[in-house]
């Protein structure tokens, strides 16, 4: 879901700058960080983004820079006069000022200088920057932008599925190992209460040795567990291969191969299945942070 696309609008007052940035979320959070955006547009542009990039927080940034010939500045005629003429007032109080040295150009350009630098005599346009016929240009730097945000989660996405589809395979390839140890974990289990009989100097009989092994080997299978994780990683591979936004789907996915991994840990009794069943749970944590950044 991580991307970031930019475009360039101009429009007539000047050049209008769209960037767009997309982080991970559940869900499709569209943030208007501007007050350059008409009202009346912002929900089109909202449903667009949406639409377009389905989930993320999708932050929207829009500057302005006004052409030469048109500031979006203008000075105050009435505050100006005000702060002049009590500037005037003030200094001719003083005797520093008289109407030979106010009719000075110099000085009269230091005191219109110095008023216009306070507050309120030069303010901000409060009319509307973005005019309704610049939207045309104004919609396709939307679109500029949204396809530049899509093409980088192309590049990133196909870095993604190599990384998370290669843990899976490394899964399916740690429980290869796991079934590997399952029959030395058997030996294992009948030296553990054939030397526990010993202890105890009892003979018990052979049948009935072999019927209470049985079942507690039954106790410990992991046959099923080893069935349902290889479905559940076939699915993985299908869902990430075939679905346009397999994000949410493979979150569930994980969630079931993460039970059948700690099911096989709880029923494994043998210090090698172990180490395995660490390994496994670590690289699964590995696709489930990676998996947040999927669609």
């Amino acid at each position: 879901m991580t991307g970031y696309g930019k475009a360039v609008a101009e429009v007539s007052g000047g050049r209008l700058t769209v960037e767009i940035r997309s982080l991970n979320s559940k869900t499709a959070d569209v943030n208007v960080k501007s007050q350059l955006l008409p009202r009346d547009r912002e929900i089109e542009v909202r449903k667009m983004l949406a639409d377009e990039l389905v989930r993320g927080t999708i932050d929207v940034y829009l500057t302005f820079e006004a052409s030469a010939d048109s500031s979006p500045h203008a000075v105050n005629a009435d505050v100006f006069h005000a702060y002049w003429r009590s500037a005037v007032k003030a200094l001719d109080a003083e005797t520093v000022l008289t109407k030979t040295t106010l009719k000075d150009p110099a000085v009269g350009t230091i005191l219109a200088n110095a008023i216009l630098r306070m507050p309120d005599v030069v303010e901000v346009k409060k009319a509307d920057i973005l005019a309704p016929e610049d939207w045309p240009v104004v919609s396709e730097a939307f679109s500029t932008a949204v396809a530049e945000l899509n093409a980088y989660r192309v590049r990133e996405g196909a870095a993604l599925y190599r990384d998370v589809t290669s843990r899976v395979q490394l899964i399916l390839d740690l429980y290869k190992e796991v079934e590997a140890l399952e029959g030395e974990r058997i030996t294992a289990v009948r030296e553990k209460l054939q030397k526990n009989l010993d202890d105890l100097a009892q003979k018990p009989d052979p049948a009935r040795f072999e019927q209470e092994l049985i079942f507690y080997l039954e106790k410990y299978d992991i046959n099923e567990e080893k069935v349902r994780l290889r479905q559940h990683c076939k699915y993985f591979m299908e869902t990430i291969d075939t679905e346009p936004c397999p994000g949410k789907k493979l979150g569930f996915i994980i969630q079931e191969m993460g039970r059948e991994i700690n099911t096989t840990g709880s029923k494994a009794n043998h210090a090698g299945i172990q180490r395995l069943v660490v390994r496994m749970k670590d690289e699964l944590e590995k696709i489930r942070e990676q998996s947040m950044n999927i669609l």
